[in-house]
């Protein structure tokens, strides 16, 4: 029998806040799980009029304190910003534009904020700006993370010789054509398994419970736009953090994140942290959740489990690649670059460092960072940079924005380029184009006191999204 409350009950019976529908879920879910639907909604009924008689209940006072408040809303507060900004640490400042530090200089005006940096790949964005690294007192800020939660790179380095690439090139194009999925819609041809599946969480919220069927669709998938899936070669540097021996070696590397799993946790708790927190007109989207608040514990695991399931992906779609060659992996690097973490400053302050497109890079932390299509990737090792907030640029950083690469750049012009490159590509679009990105060169040379490159990949073979 399904003892479990549909949200059109909820919604019927006056709990149409979307925190209240969390807390009943859960709670429900751990204490009244074995009575019926109908007695539960009584419950609900008698706690919504009546909520001074449950306060104390250690099950369901939490929800009861959501009506003494006032009918079912959490009470929303107003924050004013503040005329000392917190300290802001630009890397390659000549390479950053304008309206990212506008928006930087914005969000650390935020009562919450502690300390920020941006990195030389860093550009405008929606909250905060591409390449913007924010550590905030016991706060997360959903547009602080992004869209796209647990975006990130994978890099296996594979058992295969140098001449690898040249002598099964039709093997590879084929394998990258047949056993990946770009784009907003469908997805692979075959079923995909992984224990993330399998994740109590997508059970316990109502918003992770719906997401669910769409999660098993699109594991092991790519994005659009710069998401990717390429074949090339890596040089290891002497004396690498992987223990192999300097050489070139063949090389998987993928970039993309937790699709529309991702995509719809953060559109929900945007929405709870903008009814909530109230802020000035121009900071509306840096509206944050509290760590001790049920809704930022709520958007606290729901990320995390994005962060898992965009490991997943990963995980998948270098299995699937892979396999049909025969090929293992010798070592695997990867990072997430759109997330938020706790972490403790050298004076002790305990923090959340969010890092909306710049990759971890704590004291030989390795990492990875994309530069195009035709441009080298390199495999880095942190240098623990504080100032940095222990953080590194996630990429190139784009130059132009999408509507101009395409504007600047034709179908037969960016053929041209691939072939002077030597990179066959699979998909893609203009608006992707090298010339749409910063000199990953002059990126790297901008944060030579952030990181320390362990080896350099040339993409052959690269897999994109195509309009």
């Amino acid at each position: 029998m399904d003892n479990s409350i549909k949200i059109k009950d909820l919604t019927r019976i006056g709990y149409t806040d979307n925190k209240a529908r969390s807390l009943v879920s859960t709670i429900f879910n751990r204490h009244f799980k074995h009575i019926s639907s109908e007695e539960k909604l009584k419950i609900l009924v008698q706690i919504k009029e009546s909520p001074e008689l449950f306060l104390q209940d250690e099950g369901v006072g939490k929800i009861a304190r959501l009506f003494v408040v006032g009918e079912n809303k959490i009470k929303p507060r107003s924050f004013t910003l503040s005329s000392n900004a917190a300290p802001l640490r630009i890397y390659g400042a000549n390479h950053v534009d304008a309206q990212a530090i506008k928006q930087m200089e914005l969000a650390l005006t935020l009562p919450i904020s502690i300390q920020g940096a941006l990195m030389p790949d860093a550009h405008g964005g929606y909250g905060l700006p591409i390449g913007a690294v924010l550590a905030t007192d016991n706060a997360l800020i959903p547009y602080g993370i992004g869209m796209d939660i647990g975006c990130r790179m994978r890099l296996s380095i594979l058992d295969a010789g140098e001449s690898y690439l040249q002598r099964f090139d039709f093997q590879l194009k084929q394998s990258l054509r047949s056993s990946t999925h770009f784009g907003m819609d469908g997805g692979l041809e075959f079923r995909q398994e992984h224990e993330v599946l399998d994740n109590p969480l997508f059970k316990s919220l109502p918003l992770l419970r719906r997401l669910h069927g769409k999660a098993v669709r699109q594991l092991g998938t790519s994005g659009s736009g710069n998401h990717f899936v390429e074949f090339g070669e890596i040089t290891l540097h002497e004396g690498n953090s992987l223990g192999l021996p300097a050489n070139k070696y063949v090389a998987l590397l993928s970039h993309s994140g937790s699709r529309g799993l991702g995509a719809a946790i953060a559109k929900e708790y945007t929405a709870i942290a903008m009814n909530n927190c109230k802020l000035p007109r121009q900071a509306q989207q840096l509206a944050w959740l509290n760590m001790d608040s049920s809704a930022g514990a709520e958007y606290w695991a729901a990320m995390n489990l994005a962060g898992e399931y965009a490991r997943a992906c990963h995980d998948q779609i270098h299995y699937n690649v892979l396999k049909p060659l025969g090929l293992e992996a010798l070592a695997t690097v990867e990072n997430h670059h759109n997330f938020a973490w706790k972490d403790t400053l050298s004076d002790g302050r305990e923090v959340i460092i969010h890092r909306k497109g710049a990759t971890p890079a704590h004291r030989d932390e390795l990492g990875i960072i994309p530069g195009s299509m035709t441009a080298p990737a390199y495999l880095v090792k942190g240098l623990g940079t504080e100032s940095s907030l222990y953080s590194a640029a996630h990429g190139a950083g784009r130059a132009m924005s999408r509507r101009k690469a395409k504007d600047s750049m034709t179908v037969s012009g960016m053929k041209q380029l691939l072939s002077n490159a030597g990179v066959t590509l699979i998909g893609g679009n203009v608006d992707e184009n090298p010339q749409a990105y910063k000199d990953i060169g002059k990126v790297m040379r901008s944060q030579s006191t952030l990181v320390a490159p362990e080896g350099v990949f040339y993409p052959k073979f690269v897999r994109m999204s195509k309009d």
